[in-house]
């Protein structure tokens, strides 16, 4: 039995903003105001150079660069309307009534400015990060193209890295991680009864930060000598001395990072304080409890790779010889500092999946999840082990060898609270009533796609066989089984269990199916092989290899494309389905959660009614059951019953 809102009243049309078009948020303005900041570095690193007395006053533009990296990107900001209402604050001007005009989407356009209203916010980043999953995935075509046989084709050793190290980069910093947070962004308000996030204006600073990394790490292409081409690692210190491409990366991640930051601070916020009344955290769907978990691991490591970058820039622009060795520096601090995030990363990219499958399998399966409060602490656990294991990615860097066995225990131990997350899931599949289509066919891929990763790196864990594969395709491989198998499986899934609740439209579940057929075949075709022939010693970040490794790294670049192909299979399905798809109703999926109580799409402020949460999320065939309750407003000397559905 599940319980629907009150009827969806009819809006009218976006509240005009009548003031001139100087005044108003918008891309012009932000254009023009991208330029003013340009001209403003410009002029400011003169200024200052001609005051020190420096030689090349007014043409440094290294310096330049980089200031500039920093002062257009904030003025851009400054002219789309993203301080607007600070600045008004700041100023002391009497509090102004709000007329939501900035709320909601109406148009087209109202995805193109800055809107508060956390369903525009995830749909943003929903498909912003998608952008930058086909630019990345093109990325990998063409190394994929220069590498079908042995000898140079298509590109240059030095723009292979730089292929490379952007195509990593923008897959981690630009797709994986913000697209969980569009997903969450959408959902999760909607799921704990709350309205909004507890922070709209900072969250729609929050999305905006993420082109501007996007556009910073694309760019570098552009510059003098190229890309970055260290990496997505960017070790030291290398990403120190090399050309001014670097500085595009350095900077990007500062923007995604605080992206990020703020993100999770408002989860965090919105999880703890609004909550509907009677959720209870042990009546939180495991999707809040994943990006809680999450959030908590953002707020903590994320500084840690903005402090990284900030080392090497102050070592690039004034000579702080952090990682200079013969002037006192310390190289391996780069990489110490570096993994205290980018381990937990991993987790980071990979909690908000858990959460998705959660939610996708106790549906599916029409079964209450097994074992919830082990799924709920496990996802704690990790996040407190997660910052025990960052040193097992440098058993080969030249640290004390001390510090290789506890790290190999810890990496170990870990695996534990993976582990009782998939006999959960398998306990909730077992006798439950699958239901095959495309969400649970992308959740089941995850759990045996993500198993083989977990059980990679379980190998990887012990110190001699790192040795030996490291730098080698098995690590290629390891990675891609579980943030391409796992985040982006989870990733698939979700948007397909979510895409009628966020288009009001179905999609065309043909092919969904086919879309996940090819992608899983070609995807084991592609990064399969990639175990044997690293354990063999093919080197990766190489753009050149062995006459031996032909004729496997033909077959997977052939694979690839077809992986590649499959992609294309689902955005047609998504941009055909939102434009003319079957219209969704409001709960299709007979979900107890209180995100499917509501119209396809949700109303713009979410509820007409507060809800009242009475039971769990999970309790599929238990009679009666009902996880929340919808009040009628009350009129004078009324008071609306909760309306409940019939049974399905």
């Amino acid at each position: 039995m599940a319980v629907t809102a009150p009827a969806t009243p009819v809006h009218a049309g976006s509240p005009r903003d009548e003031r001139p078009i100087w005044r108003r948020p918008n891309l012009l303005r932000a254009a023009l105001m991208f330029l003013v900041g340009a001209a403003f570095a410009y002029v400011l690193v003169g200024v200052l150079r001609t005051v020190n007395h420096y030689p090349n006053k007014w043409d440094d533009w290294n310096a330049i660069l980089q200031v500039g990296l920093i002062a257009a990107p904030m003025f851009f900001l400054v002219g789309l309307g993203a301080f607007d209402y600070w600045f008004y604050w700041a100023a002391g001007k009497p509090t102004r009534p709000e007329d939501h005009s900035g709320h909601g989407a109406y148009s087209w356009r109202d995805y193109f400015r800055v809107n508060t209203d956390h369903k525009v916010i995830g749909i943003q980043y929903t498909v912003h990060s998608f952008v930058f999953l086909l630019i990345g995935g093109m990325f990998a075509m063409l190394m994929r193209a220069e590498l079908a046989q042995p000898g140079m084709q298509f590109v240059s050793p030095g723009a292979f890295n730089g292929l490379f190290s952007v195509h990593a980069s923008l897959l981690i910093f630009l797709f994986i991680i913000p697209v969980f947070a569009g997903l969450a962004n959408f959902v999760l308000p909607l799921m704990i009864g709350a309205p909004d996030m507890a922070f709209p204006r900072l969250n729609a600073l929050s999305f905006w930060l993420l082109p501007i990394a996007g556009i910073m790490m694309l760019a570098s292409f552009l510059a003098p000598g190229g890309s970055f081409a260290t990496g997505w690692t960017a070790y030291a210190p290398l990403s120190t001395t090399a050309p001014i491409g670097q500085v595009f990366f350095t900077m990007g991640v500062q923007f995604a990072g605080a992206s990020s930051i703020a993100t999770a601070l408002n989860f965090l916020v919105t999880i703890i304080t609004m909550r509907a009344p009677g959720m209870s955290f042990f009546r939180m769907p495991l999707l809040v409890w994943a990006n809680f978990s999450t959030s908590l691991l953002v707020v903590i490591a994320t500084p840690f790779i903005a402090a990284s970058q900030f080392f090497v820039l102050l070592d690039r622009a004034l000579d702080f010889n952090f990682f200079n060795a013969a002037k006192g520096g310390d190289v391996l601090m780069y990489q110490h500092v570096f993994w205290f995030y980018s381990h937990p990363a991993v987790y980071i990219m990979m909690l908000p999946g858990f959460g998705i499958i959660s939610e996708v399998l106790a549906v599916k399966a029409r079964k209450p999840i097994f074992g919830y409060r082990m799924m709920a602490f496990s996802l704690l656990a990790i996040v407190v082990l997660g910052f025990t294991v960052w040193a097992h990615h440098m058993f080969v860097s030249g640290m004390q060898a001390w510090i290789r066995v506890p790290m190999m225990i810890t990496t170990a131990i870990i695996a534990v609270p993976t582990g009782i997350k998939i006999f959960s899931w398998l306990a909730t599949l077992w006798r439950g009533v699958l239901r095959l289509d495309t969400p649970m066919l992308f959740a089941l891929g995850f759990i045996t796609m993500f198993t083989l990763g977990g059980i990679s790196g379980v190998m990887l864990a012990m110190i001699p066989f790192t040795i030996h594969v490291s730098d080698t395709y098995f690590i290629v491989a390891h990675i891609h089984y579980v943030l391409f198998g796992g985040s982006l499986f989870t990733i698939f899934a979700g948007v397909y269990h979510w895409f009628p609740k966020m288009t009001g439209r179905m999609f065309d579940e043909s092919l969904g199916k086919l879309h996940f057929w090819t992608t899983f075949i070609a995807f084991n075709l592609t990064f399969g092989p990639m175990h044997l022939i690293g354990i063999q010693g093919m080197p990766r970040r190489v753009a050149d290899y062995a006459e031996q490794f032909a004729g496997w790294n033909l077959a997977i670049s052939i694979a690839s494309f077809v992986l590649g192909l499959s992609t294309l299979v689902f955005v047609y399905n998504m941009v055909a389905s939102w434009r003319g798809g079957p219209r969704a109703p409001a709960n299709p999926w007979r979900a107890l959660t209180l995100e499917w109580q509501v119209s396809s799409p949700p109303p713009v402020f979410n509820f007409d009614a507060v809800p009242t949460v009475v039971g769990g999320p999970y309790e599929y065939g238990v009679p009666g059951a009902v996880h929340g309750v919808f009040r009628e407003p009350k009129v004078p000397a009324t008071t609306g019953a909760p309306t409940v559905a019939q049974p399905h």
